[in-house]
């Protein structure tokens, strides 16, 4: 069954990737043969469990970390879920006569900041929104005076996925590494008094959502990266939908957030889908043996975009803004702002040309808010229309490319006369 055409055009691929076709067939024979359930002890389910913790593996290799370290989830969103409650639960259980405080940005995942603001309302927690610059980067002397004795969490995304900016997540684990060293432990906080006390790290923890950035960003060393906990998943690195990872740090102790057979290291309890974790491991295989030529490659189609789209402002009588820093962005991201056409408008249009772009956050598309992160790089609170996602893959060419252009070339020139 073909439900689109073959000379549409797939540009959202900050949204979701296509499956790899290796990928699906090799899963498809995993699927086929290892259904048993991983905690069986007959020979099926010990061979499904060792195709489990061989992937596992893998992966911990892939960014320089211990197998026991990746938690499997069921999606990034449900691994940064288990790694804010999950602190924000032990510090707690263990502290229940203090609120803890976390430090976050402006500009984050609703996957973070919807989770954030929930304990915020509840009032479990403070928090201090960070503010980002113009071009999307954190404000880092902003984020270092806002800790303070209470804070156990950081968490700042290693790349924006709306409009791609890259945060210096090493610099920030500088900040908290400093921080953690001279600071001065306020009476009651110090972890000798924890009731289980889980390792030599003090707080604040930090973690970082890097489910845009592991396509195309460094990973290969965790440790350099410095970060204690970190979500990604397999549907941005062309892998199937429905798995996720949570990687923790083996010193750091994290509280379930529900009880159940105890699998993923008591943390995430259900029957693993082996078929899924095997093709997050063979995907993420893929995408680090290819990552630096993806890289070379999509950066001159990302910047060959932008040229030709901002151009357009030169023919047609409308401005066109680009969002987001011009160098320190994901190689496949391109975020413009049309002020005078609406989001919606403008998605609906290129996609009746068979040109299939985002207007913002999937996760966020069907609410009727405009788009905070566009918000907060503007750094005020007004409506914003015409801000269009274009995010590029394997499958994406110049050719592709230059229909875009043609495309909002098409809708530029139509509604030029409603100016």
């Amino acid at each position: 069954m073909n439900f689109y055409p073959k000379n549409n055009i797939y540009l959202d691929h900050a949204s979701a990737t296509p499956i790899n076709k290796k990928v699906l067939r090799k899963m498809f024979k995993i699927e086929k043969c290892f259904y048993s359930n991983g905690s069986a002890i007959h020979k099926k389910g010990v061979k499904t469990r060792e195709i489990i913790e061989q992937s596992r593996l893998e992966i911990a290799n892939q960014i320089n970390a211990h197998s026991d370290e990746i938690i499997f989830t069921g999606s990034g969103t449900e691994s940064n879920a288990l790694a804010i409650f999950g602190v924000v639960d032990f510090f707690k259980n263990n502290f229940p006569q203090i609120v803890p405080h976390i430090i976050t940005s402006e500009i984050e995942h609703p996957a973070v900041l919807e989770n954030i603001k929930l304990l915020e309302k509840k009032k479990l927690i403070e928090v201090s929104y960070i503010p980002v610059f113009p071009n999307g980067v954190i404000n880092l002397k902003i984020l270092e005076n806002s800790i303070r004795g209470n804070t156990i969490l950081v968490s700042i995304m290693y790349a924006n996925n709306e409009i791609g900016t890259i945060q210096p997540i090493e610099e920030i684990a500088k900040i908290i590494r400093r921080y953690r060293k001279e600071k001065s432990i306020p009476q009651g906080l110090a972890l000798g008094s924890l009731k289980a006390r889980p390792s030599p790290v003090d707080f604040p923890l930090f973690h970082t959502d890097a489910c845009q950035a592991i396509n195309y960003l460094p990973m290969k060393n965790i440790e350099k990266l410095g970060v204690d906990l970190m979500t990604f998943n397999s549907s941005k690195i062309y892998g199937p939908k429905g798995i996720g990872v949570l990687v923790k740090k083996r010193n750091i102790t994290l509280e379930k957030i529900y009880s159940g057979g105890g699998q993923e290291m008591g943390l995430r309890s259900g029957t693993e889908s082996v078929s899924l974790i095997y093709g997050l491991a063979q995907a993420l295989n893929i995408t680090c043996k290819i990552k630096e030529k993806e890289i070379q490659r999509l950066t001159k189609l990302r910047d060959y975009g932008i040229n030709k789209i901002l151009n357009l402002s030169k023919k047609y009588p409308f401005k066109i803004y680009l969002n987001g820093d011009r160098e320190k962005r994901l190689p496949n991201n391109i975020n413009i702002t049309i002020p005078e056409l609406s989001s919606e408008l403008l998605v609906i249009e290129l996609s009746s040309l068979g040109i299939y772009v985002s207007e913002k956050s999937a996760c966020k598309s069907e609410s009727s808010d405009d788009s905070y992160v566009i918000e907060a790089i503007r750094g005020e609170k007004k409506r914003e229309t015409g801000s269009i996602r274009i995010t590029l893959g394997r499958q994406t060419k110049r050719k592709d490319l230059n229909k875009l252009t043609k495309g909002l070339s098409k809708i530029l020139s139509k509604y030029k006369e409603w100016k």
